[in-house]
């Protein structure tokens, strides 16, 4: 039997990594007993987005990087969030936190951004909820959508704290967001009752928060000394602050617990937030209460909604970590693996070195900026990291009085696989060879066949690999060309089969844009990014005239991924594809709310929404631009047709006006949707 691939490793270790996670995330939010410490939890779930990023063929629906982790447990009442509970993608060097930075600065056109930073408290994510000044509910984060309702628990604690009502002018009502937790003098003294009652101890702080949390029995977590500390108010029927430090003054104000002002503060620039980490790692030891890194947020609440949400954290916010543990060992030899997009990353050979229990011998190094800005050698001792059996991180050179250092990394000129030439793009380095380059033709393949794609079930790895060998696949094409007797001489092929890859080839020929669009391979778009171009043009007829400036005025569609598209039906070797695939019946359909013909006056036309309407919710309003073709966006450009003035419009009034954009009120859009025939 021979030895299994890169590609079969890469899909084992992402499997074995996804299992990991979701064990050790029913071990803390299931049974509240975690096994792990947080940071080798964010090594495992950071890996898993790497290879994921690398892979984007490989990303499944129920993957934990594209959800809120945790589940309501059955035991208690599930309560409804108003405003999902989001978790936080983590960094955690200094240069990855300006790299957050620089990407903020660049999406939104600003200059210095002020921050907004705060201890990343490690206890457990609650909902309060005030009517009238007085508390009415709580709940734990659950999945991020439905949380477990744990007001009499939550009730004891606030009772403590003397905040069961507030005071001042408080909204009548307001959803508080904050972490229940445990300071280590009662961890500890919690710890030796229990020990003394003969009973099983807490691992943790966090655990003991946890699981003092959850109880049915809502005496067992009075008898707790938990606390809580309040930090983002999620909902309010009042009027909200501008920033989030005056929102947190303002939650002080009415009473409720936040963190200390020596432990909070609003920065002028990146560079206070990496200073205000350094001063918080360094009093870490000292603190009364565990804390693993701190949060970091745009200070803006205008902002904050301008950049929005992904799937599972928010675009303006991020928790910069605490370091982990690292191990040394020795670099053997430096080779480059290339991907299905024909993507070069460099992957370090190690001495084998035990860590955690794992043996590891090699290490991603991910592109090779990073190879030179570490300036990672053969020979040179190294700290690695790792989480899991996948492969792990190197951190950083370790220099070694005296050694003879070897040759610095030097990308290769021509692709090891197929030999055609290499080019640069940035940080990253790719082959040119494409559909001749057979690493990225049977990945693309596979790619395009895969469940998230066209779902053509019996198309596996080991069928494309004989199909693009035995110049059978040559491009996506020619799958629709396949003959039975082709299949028939594959190895695994029988009748059967056969005859059952031929049906699920001829089912695929119908695929959702959306699918079709993420099938392709295009670089930068995954799923989600395929699902707005779906949903912004329709047809892949309209995204194949589309410019480059159209594709960044839609949100989340930054100008690499813009470029991205554009250059590939601008390539006249895919459009050439494309028109293959048509000739043999492949018809992509049209997304479901596509308005076409006389049926869409307003097509070509964007629309941006600014301040409240009164007649009809943003919704609505955006299903009737929609359903007479055009488009509605987030941000103001130069390509923007309308913008709509509501009330209380924000600064996308004043950009509008810089620009000239036509405005119209409220009244003058119904009178435009009515003329357009809406």
């Amino acid at each position: 039997m021979s030895p299994p691939d890169d590609s079969q490793k890469i899909q084992a270790q992402i499997a074995e990594l996804r299992e990991h996670i979701r064990h050790h995330d029913h071990l803390y939010y299931g049974l509240g007993k975690p096994a792990i410490s947080d940071s080798e939890y964010d090594t495992l779930f950071k890996t898993l987005q790497d290879l994921e990023e690398r892979h984007p063929d490989l990303v499944t629906p129920d993957s934990p990087t594209q959800r809120v982790s945790g589940a309501p447990l059955a035991q208690f009442a599930k309560v409804p969030h108003d405003r999902a509970l989001l978790s936080l993608d983590s960094v955690l060097a200094p240069e990855e936190v300006s790299a957050f930075d620089k990407r903020i600065k660049k999406e939104l056109d600003a200059g210095r951004i002020e921050y907004a930073v705060e201890p990343k408290y490690d206890g457990l994510s609650v909902v309060v909820v005030y009517e009238n000044g007085t508390f009415a509910r709580g709940a734990t984060r659950g999945d991020g959508q439905t949380g477990e309702n744990i007001t009499p628990n939550l009730r004891s604690i606030l009772a403590r704290l003397a905040c069961l009502t507030l005071h001042g002018n408080v909204p009548q009502r307001i959803v508080v967001r904050g972490e229940v937790y445990l300071r280590l003098p009662d961890f500890q003294a919690l710890n030796r009752q229990l020990t003394e009652r003969g009973e099983k101890t807490f691992a943790n702080p966090r655990n003991a928060a946890s699981g003092s949390l959850r109880q049915l029995d809502f005496r067992i977590t009075e008898s707790r000394p938990l606390v809580l500390t309040c930090y983002d108010l999620m909902v309010s029927s009042g009027q909200l602050p501008p920033t989030h430090g005056e929102t947190v003054a303002l939650l002080e104000s009415w009473g409720l617990p936040v963190p200390e002002p020596a432990q909070r503060q609003v920065c002028d620039g990146i560079e206070e937030v990496i200073a205000f980490h350094r001063g918080m790692m360094e009093q870490r030891e000292d603190l009364p209460f565990e804390i693993d890194g701190i949060v970091v947020k745009l200070n803006s609440l205008e902002r904050q909604e301008q950049l929005g949400e992904k799937s599972r954290s928010p675009r303006w916010a991020i928790a910069f970590k605490f370091p982990p543990r690292k191990e040394l060992t020795t670099v053997q030899d430096i080779v480059v693996s290339v991907g299905r997009t024909g993507a070069l990353t460099p992957i370090a050979l190690l001495t084998p070195v035990e860590v955690g229990g794992v043996t590891i011998s090699r290490a991603t190094l991910h592109n090779v900026d990073e190879v030179a800005r570490k300036d990672v050698r053969v020979g040179d001792t190294v700290k690695v990291e790792r989480a899991g059996d996948v492969i792990p991180d190197i951190v950083e050179r370790v220099a070694i009085p005296g050694e003879q250092r070897g040759a610095p990394f030097d990308v290769p000129r021509s692709c090891p696989v197929c030999q055609s030439a290499v080019v640069e793009e940035g940080p990253v380095y790719y082959c040119t060879g494409q559909t001749v380059c057979s690493a990225q033709l049977k990945g693309g393949v596979q790619h395009f066949a895969s469940k998230g794609a066209l779902n053509i079930e019996g198309l596996g790895e080991k069928t494309v690999a004989q199909l693009v060998d035995q110049s059978f696949v040559k491009d996506l094409s020619d799958l629709y060309r396949l003959t039975r007797d082709q299949l028939l001489g594959l190895d695994g092929f029988a009748e059967k089969s056969a005859t059952q890859l031929l049906a699920a080839i001829e089912q695929s020929k119908t695929p959702s844009l959306e699918r079709f669009l993420f099938g392709l391979g295009i670089h930068h778009v995954g799923q989600h990014v395929a699902h707005i171009l779906a949903s912004e043009f329709g047809s892949l007829e309209r995204l194949l005239t589309a410019t480059s400036e159209e594709l960044v005025e839609i949100h989340d569609i930054g100008t690499e991924i813009a470029q991205s598209v554009v250059r590939f039906f601008a390539e006249p070797r895919n459009v050439a594809v494309l028109d293959r695939m048509k000739t043999l019946g492949v018809a992509v359909q049209a997304a479901p709310h596509e308005a076409t013909g006389q049926g869409a006056p307003l097509k070509g036309k964007s629309f941006v929404f600014t301040g409240g309407l009164e007649s009809l919710s943003r919704q609505d309003a955006t299903q009737r631009v929609e359903a007479l073709g055009g488009r509605v966006t987030s941000a103001v450009g130069k390509h923007t047709a309308y913008v709509v003035v509501g009330k209380d419009p924000g600064s996308k009034l004043d950009e509008a006006k810089r620009l000239g954009i036509a405005l119209l009120d409220e009244t003058g859009f119904l009178e435009l949707i009515r003329s357009a025939g809406g």
